[in-house]
């Protein structure tokens, strides 16, 4: 099996469970923030969102390079545009996996800042690590959150405390 499709099957998997913690965002709680370090709700669920789109970044282009280009994050105001910006994310990433070629995984890739390098990794493990790993991170973050606020929880690998009663 080729990692494109082996990525491209977790990504199917992985966004239902994604989408699930989404729609339960509550915009009255947008402020919310666990402590005076952590994102704020809101920022944090645009973030669990906006990670899916990176595929074209980790995996098509050559490098991040943040002192080019606008990297604000996108100003989401209900939950219809969280969904969105997620489903429309996905739907380029199923794209861009149904259409990569195999060798692209093994070419190198570079996060930088200008002249500042961070660091130049495979693209296998760029996207591993940015596309997926962080997400599951931020992901397992949003969940506490909701937690914290009694938001009731979906399973995702099984049922959770909430959905077995």
């Amino acid at each position: 099996m080729r990692q494109s499709e082996i990525l491209l099957a977790e990504i199917k998997q992985e966004s239902i469970a994604t989408r699930k913690l989404l729609e339960l965002v509550p915009f009255d709680k947008a402020d919310y923030k666990p402590h005076e370090k952590s994102m704020t709700l809101l920022r944090l669920a645009t973030h669990v969102a906006e990670i899916s789109g990176w595929w074209k970044e980790c995996l098509l282009d050559n490098e991040l390079d943040f002192a080019k280009g606008d990297h604000t994050p996108k100003v989401i105001t209900s939950t219809a545009d969280l969904l969105a910006l997620h489903d429309k994310h996905i739907l380029q990433a199923e794209k861009i996996l149904n259409s990569i070629a195999e060798e692209e995984f093994s070419k190198p890739w570079t996060m930088r800042a200008g002249e500042t390098i961070f660091f130049t990794k495979c693209k296998s493990e760029v996207v591993r690590t940015w596309c997926m790993n962080h997400l599951y991170h931020h992901r397992a973050q949003l969940d506490v959150y909701l937690r914290l606020l009694d938001v009731p929880l979906p399973g995702v690998y099984g049922p959770s405390a909430d959905a077995q009663g």
